[in-house]
């Protein structure tokens, strides 16, 4: 499967939180979007957006208005403990840029939202780290990328491995995304990222052509203890994803089933792939009318579960 083929949900990360300066990412799997055109305009690198003559108004218009209804306080007390190397005014701008960004409903306008507030703050590191953010949520691979490195220069921490090299991944850099993800840098600080890294690596491996070893990455004891979690609808998904790359059909319905049944949010589309699946096994079902009827009570076991049963 191509980069630009991934769907939503497939095997990707997505940050944990939309506040910026949060560490760990959170997947969803690739986002619906595949890599953008080349045509699309990219921002260009912070600081160089304007002449040096520009003047501090031409700046300003440059950065989008912030709706009535957010102010700087709505935004996470941490990240903005973060902003107070800024003037006081010019934090408080900032802080009310990175709310809109993380309530913003449509991701390039929340992308914009954050590009603004680079604009004004592109030398503090969580404002870096919420551009990257916006950019992965909108697609904007490359961006993405340069924006977390940034970050990371600029406050030491490590997070997004899992969001940088599914961003390589996007972009078809697949040995440099397995590097990533198995790399020194790669040593999660918790089980969370843990899962979020494999459920990567299991992507970047279906793309590589290693689509059993894809499986495998995924078979880890939460799949089947029986308890949910945050992200138990993405391990599902992916795992589902991987099963019907293998061509395990009936599997990877079950399992689309269950990431369905785990998506409480619908950051999946699980229940639309579990739904694509039903028809496939109705149609082949209507296309085998020369198969022997099985009588009452023989050939049960084993067998695979009614249409729309459990």
């Amino acid at each position: 499967m191509g980069a630009g083929d991934r769907r939503q949900g497939a095997g990707g990360p997505r940050p944990s939180t939309h506040r910026p300066g949060a560490q760990g990412p959170r997947s969803q799997g690739p986002r619906s979007q595949g890599p953008r055109s080349q045509a699309t305009r990219t921002p260009s690198r912070p600081g160089r957006e304007r002449p040096e003559s520009a003047t501090g108004r031409e700046q300003a218009a440059a950065v989008p208005e912030i709706p009535a209804h957010i102010t700087a306080d709505q935004l996470d007390a941490r990240v903005r403990a973060e902003l107070r190397t800024l003037p006081r005014e010019l934090a408080e701008r900032v802080a009310g840029l990175l709310a809109a960004a993380e309530q913003a409903a449509d991701p390039e306008i929340a992308y914009a939202y954050a590009v603004g507030a680079r604009r004004l703050a592109a030398r503090v590191g969580v404002v870096r780290e919420a551009c990257g953010v916006a950019a992965y949520l909108a697609g904007r691979w490359a961006d993405a990328l340069s924006e977390l490195r940034a970050a990371r220069r600029l406050t030491g921490r490590a997070g997004y491995i899992a969001v940088m090299a599914d961003c390589e991944r996007a972009l078809g850099r697949y040995d440099r995304a397995l590097a990533l993800v198995t790399g020194p840098d790669a040593v999660p600080a918790d089980r969370t990222e843990e899962v979020e890294l494999r459920i990567v690596e299991s992507g970047i491996r279906r793309d590589m052509g290693s689509a059993e070893a894809a499986v495998v990455i995924l078979q880890l004891p939460e799949l089947t203890d029986g308890r949910l979690r945050s992200w138990s609808a993405r391990l599902y998904y992916a795992y589902a994803d991987a099963l019907l790359d293998i061509g395990r059909v009936d599997e990877a319905r079950e399992w689309f089933g269950r990431a369905a049944a785990a998506d409480r949010d619908g950051e999946t589309d699980a229940a639309e792939r579990f739904d694509e699946l039903d028809d496939v096994t109705i149609e082949d079902l209507e296309d085998t009318g020369d198969l022997e009827e099985v009588a009452p009570g023989q050939g049960e076991e084993g067998t695979a579960s009614p249409v729309g049963g459990g």
